[in-house]
């Protein structure tokens, strides 16, 4: 699980209060009720982050600060786990996070060696959430693997016929650990750099990009006006 205090839009979002927990501490319980996962690390560069996991009991790794993305924080941490066949990437910013969707992943992902990395995705229907660059859109092929990511809408209506569907990206990522390997040997893509999507460096690498398709919305804490709508889910969720 990596977690970086210096977000653009919300700096210090992991220790931000919900409900009187840290947001980070909202999602280390989340995935804490995760069947398929063996270890739950967080990976950090920020001080302050390291002291909350060893208040609420969480392994922590500190991980250099210079990571262009969080896959690539992810990979050094999982160095240090030599154990480890496979990674999920949980992303720390989701205290809705549905711990029946990461062991999903995680059963797929070991089950099918021809898999070197999966995602999730799940319907999108709203006009105005389409039209969010905050909300990534991807399109699959007919064996369920991305052919591409971006915060435009995708595919482009010409027309209504054929009717297609359009997906959103859910950020839960898995992958083999051979394969997040060579990922970070690989430098940041002009694709990647471009949508700020540090998933097209795989796709334009020619890696293959498992797509899980699911009914769940993640909804994920990206700027202080989200606070009340998230408190209210988790209110409810409790």
């Amino acid at each position: 699980m990596p977690a970086r205090w210096a977000s653009s839009r919300f700096p210090g979002k992991p220790l931000h209060p919900l409900l009187g927990k840290p947001l980070l501490q909202h999602v280390f319980e989340r995935a804490s009720l995760c069947a398929e996962l063996d270890e739950l690390v967080i990976a950090t560069d920020d001080d302050r982050i390291t002291a909350l996991c060893k208040t609420i009991g969480a392994k922590v790794i500190k991980t250099r600060p210079d990571h262009p993305s969080g896959t690539d924080r992810i990979a050094e941490a999982a160095q240090q786990c030599e154990a480890a066949s496979h990674v999920i990437n949980i992303q720390g910013d989701e205290p809705l996070l549905e711990p029946e969707l990461v062991d999903t992943l995680a059963r797929e992902l070991r089950e099918d060696s021809n898999i070197p990395m999966i995602t999730a995705g799940s319907p999108l229907d709203d006009p105005e959430l389409l039209a969010d660059s905050n909300i990534v859109k991807l399109v699959i092929d007919r064996n369920q693997n991305a052919l591409y990511f971006s915060r435009s809408p995708i595919p482009f209506r010409r027309s209504d016929t054929p009717s297609l569907p359009t997906y959103r990206h859910l950020g839960i990522y898995g992958y083999r650990v051979d394969f997040l390997k060579h990922f970070i040997s690989l430098p940041p893509s002009a694709l990647e750099t471009t949508e700020g999507l540090e998933q097209l460096r795989a796709l334009e690498n020619g890696a293959t990009i498992r797509v899980h398709l699911t009914e769940h919305e993640a909804i994920g804490l990206d700027s202080p006006d989200q606070i009340p709508l998230i408190e209210s889910l988790l209110a409810l969720s409790q």
